[in-house]
């Protein structure tokens, strides 16, 4: 999880569709992923990755996909069909952080 988290610059933004409002920053979604751990055993078993696309724009990329993830909490295991976006920015030293990211639920076929 810390390799996950280093991605993110500290003022990243998060936008999910379980949660009712904007997180503000890689903390404030650090502290909530400790919460669902403690609070609900949530647990990351399996995650795929498809349909990926990454548009270069200089400075700024942007990554989309859709993410299958195996889960598993208290209530037991569940799959989620997603789709991401993840906001890319160069840093000064060259390295990329994530600035942004949004999860919204894939379309039910």
């Amino acid at each position: 999880m810390d390799d996950y988290f280093a991605c993110f610059h500290p003022e990243a933004t998060f936008i999910f569709y379980t949660t009712d409002r904007r997180l503000e920053s890689t903390a404030e979604w650090r502290l909530m992923w400790d919460r669902l751990v403690r609070d609900d055993d949530f647990r990351v078993l399996e995650c795929f990755s498809s349909e990926r696309r990454v548009q270069d724009l200089g400075d700024s990329a942007v990554f989309t996909h859709d993410v299958e993830t195996l889960i598993s909490t208290r209530s037991g295991e569940d799959t989620l069909h997603e789709r991401e976006t993840i906001v890319f920015a160069r840093q000064e030293d060259g390295s990329w952080l994530a600035v942004h990211e949004h999860l919204s639920p894939a379309k039910s076929v």
